[in-house]
């Protein structure tokens, strides 16, 4: 293992040859591209006054924004802030529908791309991938470790201390640009980024932004090409700023912490939550992603359970609400607690 960051920088012989966007600045911004972005954006949406008065009007409004991005006189507008519970208090920025128009035309042309540079153990906000894939590939993981359950699995469990609020802009444009080639397009991702600040000139990204999603992923894989590639460990797996390490020996784990302390901190300005880090061997349950996982079985997290039954109460038992919920137990062992939401539905459906 590499004794320190500096080591792990050393070892590069300075910056690695990354793979190039062969799009165009004129392919994203194309009348083409935003009109099937718009297509896409649009999805679910069309009863939104703002979606509604931005439509009726849609190819002045297209030609307009193409015409702006094409001259460089485009300039993103101010958010929208609100706050929603999804569990904890979170703060989100809404951007208006023409900025939000740029963002999905950015990130049809940009994520495909990008996708393909992620390693195959990355699980959020990605096609194919998501929440249960990322508990599954856990259980799969923990399987290989434990030998079928004849050895003990460690964990260690780490947590990002207030992450899109702490994403560092210099740094994020400066691995996007290694990336991509094109000014104009390293322009417009600077501008959509520096956009937003979350109190503290140049940090932060806002949750409201589908680019953010994007951003998030290509600032993170640069700890996740770290761990898989320098820390050389197999059993990694990461949901956002959420991560787990699974091993049968401990002081292996152990070992990690300063590695990935130093490597966040140095490369990404980023700092582990205080009290989200822990090593639990498997048998004990390991809080990951909502459930709580043991051997041979998964349990729903009691924050979550109350959180799904306070929200069933608010929506007055809304279809759409028990059902996604009914699909959410349906990826655990939670035969009762499926029964109590059946009954529920029975109930507010008589």
């Amino acid at each position: 293992m590499l004794n320190s960051f500096q080591d792990w920088q050393k070892s590069r012989g300075g910056s690695p040859q990354r793979i190039r966007l062969i799009h165009t600045y004129e392919d994203i911004i194309s009348v083409e591209n935003l009109l099937e972005a718009w297509k896409e954006f649009v999805k679910g949406k069309r009863k939104r006054t703002d979606v509604q008065e931005f439509e009726r009007h849609l190819m002045q409004n297209v030609l307009e924004l193409h015409q702006e991005l094409a001259t460089g006189t485009y300039q993103h507008g101010n958010y929208h802030h609100f706050k929603i519970s999804d569990p904890k208090p979170r703060d989100i920025h809404k951007a208006t529908v023409r900025d939000r128009l740029v963002h999905h035309a950015l990130h049809r042309k940009l994520y495909p791309f990008f996708d393909r540079t992620f390693i195959n153990d990355s699980y959020s906000c990605r096609k194919e991938k998501g929440t249960h894939k990322a508990m599954n590939r856990f259980r799969t993981f923990a399987h290989k470790v434990s030998k079928n359950n004849t050895r003990t699995c460690w964990v260690l469990k780490c947590d990002i201390r207030k992450f899109f609020a702490s994403i560092d802009q210099n740094i994020l444009l400066s691995i996007v640009n290694e990336y991509i080639s094109d000014k104009s397009i390293q322009t417009l991702i600077g501008n959509i980024v520096r956009s937003f600040n979350s109190g503290i000139e140049g940090k932060g990204l806002p949750l409201g932004n589908l680019t953010s999603q994007l951003l998030v992923n290509i600032y993170m894989n640069e700890f996740d090409q770290f761990a898989k590639h320098k820390l050389k460990e197999k059993y990694y797996i990461r949901y956002s700023d959420d991560f787990v390490f699974l091993s049968s020996n401990r002081e292996r784990l152990v070992s990690l912490l300063p590695h990935i302390r130093a490597f966040l901190n140095n490369r990404l300005n980023l700092e582990l939550h205080p009290n989200k880090v822990f090593i639990k061997t498997l048998v004990s349950g390991v809080d990951f992603l909502g459930w709580v996982h043991f051997h041979d079985h998964r349990v729903l997290r009691t924050a979550t359970k109350r959180r799904m039954f306070r929200r069933i109460t608010e929506t007055d038992g809304k279809k759409e609400t028990m059902q996604s919920y009914l699909s959410l137990l349906s990826h655990g062992n939670a035969y009762k607690l499926r029964q109590q939401v059946e009954c529920l539905s029975k109930i507010d459906a008589s």
